[in-house]
Formats: structure tokens, sequence, C-alpha cells
């Protein structure tokens, strides 16, 4: 006896996996098969099975076997024939067992009735029509070898796409040869520095410079590959940047300079030429965070710092903000030293992004779809960021909103001593929310301020309206008494 067999149900239009061994006739092994299929949850209620004939010669058993085997599970009730639609696995078939849940495995959260958390475009409102146009056109005038092995810079096209749209829209001096295409900036700063998801140790090493308050996720990764961080203090000019004088062993510096993240505001212009001087003098580099440079509101746009000098910044950006996080693609616009090093790190093609998703992207840039994206999002944002500023105005005029001339979010400034308590407010009436001090290196020395972080961007067009009204009855009277001693 074979002990199994494998279908390849073409006509019925899935595979189907029957182990045929065990004791019995072929016509009683064949009917047990199916009924551990259907009552395992292999053979869901409503399956098509494939036709007698086709499953007889897959299986190499007479016709008359599959056929009787059939017939006896559709009297037991397992199957159900209907002329003209083949045979299905019955609608009161018995259920798949239940998985048993392992008694140490972790219990998620409920979800939120109200998102206000920062990081996220609102999701709704991905341009489905228009990145499905640009899908189809895109592998409708693919090359063959598209689909091949290809190059680890990434698709030329995608690259010629992002040099035209980087110096048109934000300033940066690039050429497509200098482009590296890589899945977001984590995957770029892993590139960078090594690390799990780069395929070999990167060009650069610590120490290296980071604001005093960004995201803990970007430090873990630097400080994961090896890479000690040293934080900058921060105030209304961004990073102190003269502060680099003093760390004499930091050869690359991490920045937001064209909307400091969290706290919001530029990199102040003489800080934008002294940290270039600095990269100059001591043979550094200086890496540029520009992700959300598309949205700015009440200002004149921030160039890139990279147009500064090209050969000193390394310019990192992704689509994660402007269409969604879940297009994994993202870009390094890099000195041309660095080119080979990053190349060499990344290694086998299995840490390359898509590669119809990047031809996919490149006609949506080319075809003028995700400048119009963004206007109308822009537009979007801003009308949420009046909202919140208006009810903040309106009904808890001791809280003022700063960083709000750009980006997705706004720091709300609370009084100090009372950030832990309205976070575990918020928490208790349903609304997501990050507290400043969550974005705090904790190496940072200058003093801390109590705050919450409001991402704006995040709920639905609908139940934006309901999550301000949440975040509103949260906040702290204005003679709160703060919990504690100032942080």
């Amino acid at each position: 006896m074979v002990d199994s067999w494998v279908n390849s149900a073409q006509r019925a239009g899935s595979d189907l996996h029957l182990d045929l061994s065990g004791p019995g006739s072929r016509r009683a092994v064949l009917i047990r098969a199916l009924r551990d299929a259907v009552r395992e949850g292999r053979l869901p209620p409503g399956t098509r099975l494939p036709a007698y004939r086709s499953l007889a010669a897959d299986l190499g058993l007479a016709r008359n076997t599959v056929a009787d085997a059939y017939a006896e599970l559709v009297a037991e009730g397992w199957l159900a024939a209907r002329q003209g639609s083949g045979t299905r696995v019955a609608e009161r078939a018995s259920p798949p067992r239940p998985v048993r849940r392992s008694p140490t495995a972790p219990v998620r959260s409920a979800a939120p009735t109200y998102d206000l958390r920062q990081g996220t475009p609102e999701t709704a409102s991905f341009p489905r029509t228009g990145w499905l146009a640009s899908a189809r056109r895109a592998l409708n005038a693919a090359p063959d070898d598209a689909f091949g092995p290809g190059d680890p810079r990434g698709r030329i096209e995608l690259r010629r796409a992002l040099s035209d749209y980087l110096t048109r829209a934000r300033g940066v001096r690039v050429t497509p040869e200098r482009i590296v295409v890589c899945s977001g900036f984590a995957h770029a700063l892993r590139l960078l520095f090594g690390g799990s998801a780069g395929g070999g140790a990167g060009p650069l090493r610590g120490p290296v410079g980071v604001e005093a308050y960004g995201l803990p996720f970007h430090t873990g990764i630097l400080e994961g590959s090896g890479a000690r961080t040293v934080p900058l203090d921060l105030d209304e000019g961004g990073a102190r940047v003269e502060q680099l004088a003093g760390e004499p062993r930091v050869r690359s510096v991490l920045l937001t300079p064209a909307h400091q993240f969290p706290t919001g505001g530029p990199l102040a212009a003489v800080r934008r030429t002294a940290v270039i001087d600095w990269a100059r003098a001591h043979d550094a580099l200086v890496l540029e965070d520009d992700y959300d440079g598309e949205f700015r509101y009440d200002r004149v746009p921030v160039g890139a710092l990279q147009g500064l000098d090209p050969e000193r910044v390394v310019h990192l950006g992704s689509v994660s903000k402007s269409l969604s996080p879940a297009v994994r693609l993202g870009w390094m616009v890099l000195p041309a030293h660095l080119v080979d090093g990053v190349l060499a790190a990344k290694g086998e093609r299995e840490a390359w992004a898509s590669v119809p998703d990047q031809l996919t992207l490149a006609d949506f840039i080319e075809s003028g779809r995700y400048d119009r994206h963004v206007r109308r999002m822009r537009q979007r944002y801003r009308h949420r960021r009046d909202q919140l500023v208006t009810a903040l105005a309106d009904r808890a005029p001791h809280v003022t909103a700063t960083g709000i001339a750009a980006g997705l979010h706004a720091v709300l400034r609370l009084p100090p001593g009372t950030e832990a308590s309205v976070v575990k407010a918020a928490s208790w009436q349903g609304l997501a929310v990050d507290g400043l001090s969550a974005f705090r290196h904790p190496g940072a020395v200058m003093p801390g301020a109590d705050g919450l972080v409001v991402g704006y961007s995040t709920p639905s067009e609908r139940a934006y309206g309901a999550a301000v009204d949440a975040l509103i009855g949260c906040l702290p009277p204005s003679d709160a008494v703060p919990e504690g001693p100032p942080r």
C-alpha cells in the first residue's frame, strides 16, 4: 500500500493531500482519508471536490472505486452532490477541531475605541484606484527581465522616478546611480549599520549622535548593531548640534531636520550649516530622516539638508507616511563612497524590495498620481489639525499644541507631573495616545517635559471628531495638581 498520495486537483482549483496509508481496501482507505480531511478542517464546508474521474486518474485508482467512495460519503452526510454543481463538502459536516491555546500564549488586548497614536496615515484613504491603474500599466510595460534576478540598487524605473521627484519636491541633489531602494527606514538603518534584516555588516560604525527625543525603535536598531547612541539636547531650534564637538568618537548623527520628531519644528538654518561643517571637518556623515517632508501647512517648505552637501549627507525616505506602511518601499540617497558598502550589506535577493511594487510606485510617481494624492492628503490633514487646535482653544485653552506647522502629529504640552495620569485616563476611556516621555532617550540629560504626542492622521474621517472629544475629556483641568515632582 502506498503511504500517501497528493492530488493536484486542477479542475477543482485546489491542491489536496490525502493520507492513503493503513489497512483495508483502497475504497475503505480513500473513504477514511476524505472523512479525516473534512473532520480536521482541511476540507471546509462548501469545498468543491474534483470530479471522480480526475481524482481517480491522479491517485491511480479505478473510477468505480472513487465513485463508490463519493457515494458512500454522500449517504453518510459528509458530502453533498447536486446535478450541475459537482460534489462538495456538506454544510452540516463536522466542524474542524478547535485549536487549543497554549496556556503561556500572550493574550492580545482589545483594540482601542479611538486611536490617536502617531506614525500611521489614514488607511481608508489609500489610493486604491490609482495604485491599481499604475500596477496594470507598469506590469504591462515591464520588460521580461524585470521578473528575473535584478539590480540590488532597485529597478532603474523607480530610481529614475525618485531622482526626478526628490530633486523637484525636496531639493535633493541626486542621480539614479546614488539611490538604493530598500524596504523602509528601519531596513535602511540596518543596511548602513548591520543587523538582522541586512545581508551583512553595514559600512558605518558607532557611536552615533541622535536627538534626545525620537523613536526608540530606531535607537534600538542602532544599539542592536553595536553602535552606542549619544543624545543631543533639543530646543526651539532643533537639535543642538554644537554638542557634537564634545564627542570626538562620533562619526555620524541621525537627525530629523525638516520636522523634528516628535517635538516639531525644523532645524535652525545656522545649525544646518553647522552640522555640515562638523561633518566635513571630522570626515563624518549626517543621516537625514525625511519622514514627513511632504506635509507642511503654515510655512515655506524646508528643503532637504542633503542639498547642502551630497557627499556628507545620507538622505533617507519612504512612503510609509505619504501612502501606507503596508507598501514596504523606501530609499537611500547615498554619497558615492557608500554605495558599494551598502550593496554588499544588502546581500542576497531575499532582502530586496518587491519588483512589482517598485514598478507600480515608479508609474504612480511619473503619472502625477503621487503628487495629487499628497496634495489631497495635505489638505485633509491640515483640516484635522485645525479641528484639534480649535477644540483645544475652545475647551482646554491651558493646553497648547506645538509642532503643528507640518507633519501628521502635534505635541500637547501638559502641566508638570500630569502626563502619566492623562495617559492612564485615556486608556480607561478606550483612547490610545502616546505620552511624550515614551520618546525620550534614556541617556538624555536635558530637562524633561510632560506632554502627549497626538497623531491626527490615524483615525478614519468619521471617527476623528469623536476621538478629539474623547481626548479633550481626558485632559487635566487648568488647576491640575501634579502627582509628583517634575521630571
